[in-house]
């Protein structure tokens, strides 16, 4: 599954993460470093099980932790429509 920014949303990073902004609605949200890092992962291509794997390994975090922050993150990024998944 490949994660995309949607149309209406532009990102600014940070120095300390990331602002995403809908255009559209005017609503912003930011992201920590961490957030960021699974973020970029996703938007480079890359599954949901490689962003997980590249957390664990820079934070030292369980597997199963760093999978269940990843789908988090993800689920909540498409709740707030700011992210499309495709296939």
């Amino acid at each position: 599954m490949t994660l995309t920014l949607h149309p209406d949303v532009s990102l600014a990073e940070t120095d300390d993460g990331a602002v995403l902004l809908h255009q559209r609605t005017g609503r912003y949200w930011q992201l920590n470093p961490t957030g960021v890092l699974v973020l970029r992962n996703l938007l480079d291509g890359r599954s949901h099980d490689q962003a997980a794997q590249e957390l664990a390994t820079r934070h030292r975090a369980a597997p199963d932790a760093a999978q269940r922050d990843v789908t988090r993150l993800v689920e909540s990024l498409r709740e707030a429509r700011l992210v499309v998944e495709s296939r």
